[in-house]
């Protein structure tokens, strides 16, 4: 991947009847990134990939395409195809013609045709499956058809709006190794919207967390899990701890009623903060080795650990330990300096 911007967006606002869908956001994506749109539904996430892909148009700002402005070029002139949710395949056509429908409108050859949907038919797993109907065909089967249909035209940019929220937990986690893959090996831009969080960490090189129309953070999947900049963001990439704190001074915050060792700095004195702690940082421990004591009051075992909740200092902290303590056990709570996140409190009207 390289640093080169191939789509930047640019003060681009959509209003629909009044409402702002988008905020004079700017967001640039690079040649050969797979960045992910993330967010809760009606962020702007789906908008914003609906702009890039031409099918709408903003009402501010503009997009560009390798310095280009193409914000009122229509989408069948864009070198970008999409992948909806409802993959509208043409349940009249095979599998093999719906992947040729976009070359035949280009009226290319039969034998570069041929030639060319071979390639992604091997590419996405379905080499013999050519005379099939797509009815016939299982959910990840059709939505690999339908990503061969948009990559076959050799797009520049491939969007994807929530292609795999029909599939099932297992073939979901499938399909997220494989477009990874294919996003490798063609060495094209993937733009990915979802609302799951998890799929947006195993995936992507960037991922841009949206709420209310607005860009919250953009970073890479350990940047936005590691140092998320606001409580939003922490509360919707995985699971957190989030608790009001005081910033005593540089790397001195107050919480839970104690005073801790943190590596952030920054703050004023004595400003108000929001402190995130994740759950698998939390180390229990005997009460008299930490500062922080509490009491169990419940223990769920999820498969990889046990998930509990440590009642300290009228806050629930949720724990996750392979190492269970029963409900009604007293215990210490110990954080490392460095997983004690501060981050300035932000009003989410």
């Amino acid at each position: 991947m390289t640093d080169q911007q191939l789509v930047h967006l640019v003060g681009v606002s959509k209003i629909y009847d009044g409402t702002p869908a988008l905020k004079e956001i700017d967001l640039y994506i690079r040649r050969n990134e797979f960045l992910t749109l993330l967010g809760p539904s009606g962020c702007g996430k789906t908008t914003t990939l609906r702009l890039i892909g031409g099918f709408e148009q903003p009402t501010t700002g503009k997009i560009l395409f390798d310095g280009r402005d193409i914000s009122s070029i229509p989408p069948y002139k864009r070198r970008v195809n999409t992948v909806f949710q409802r993959y509208a395949l043409f349940s009249h056509m095979n599998v093999f013609e719906n992947i040729a429908f976009g070359l035949r409108i280009k009226k290319m050859d039969e034998k570069t045709i041929r030639a060319k949907v071979g390639k992604m038919l091997d590419l996405v797993n379905l080499t013999g499956f050519e005379t099939r109907s797509v009815d016939s065909l299982s959910g990840g089967q059709q939505q690999r058809v339908a990503i061969a249909r948009a990559l076959v035209n050799e797009p520049e940019v491939l969007l994807l709006d929530e292609p795999l929220a029909a599939l099932d937990l297992k073939l979901r986690r499938e399909m997220q190794h494989e477009l990874k893959n294919m996003q490798k090996q063609l060495g094209i831009t993937f733009v990915f919207v979802t609302h799951d969080q998890e799929e947006a960490l195993s995936m992507s090189d960037t991922i841009a967390v949206m709420k209310d129309g607005e860009i919250q953070q953009i970073g890479t999947p350990e940047d936005i899990y590691n140092e998320p900049r606001n409580a939003f963001v922490a509360g919707f990439i995985g699971e957190s701890n989030i608790v009001d704190g005081v910033m005593h001074e540089d790397k001195v915050v107050e919480f839970a009623g104690q005073v801790f060792d943190c590596v952030d700095g920054g703050f004023g004195k004595m400003e108000p903060v929001d402190v995130v702690i994740r759950p698998e940082d939390v180390k229990l421990v005997q009460p008299e080795e930490a500062k922080l004591q509490g009491v169990v009051k419940s223990v769920t075992f999820i498969g990889v650990h046990y998930e509990m909740i440590v009642q300290a200092a009228g806050i629930d902290w949720l724990v996750h330990s392979t190492l269970m303590e029963p409900v009604g056990a007293k215990v210490g709570m110990l954080v490392a300096p460095m997983d004690i996140h501060i981050m300035k409190k932000v009003s989410f009207g």
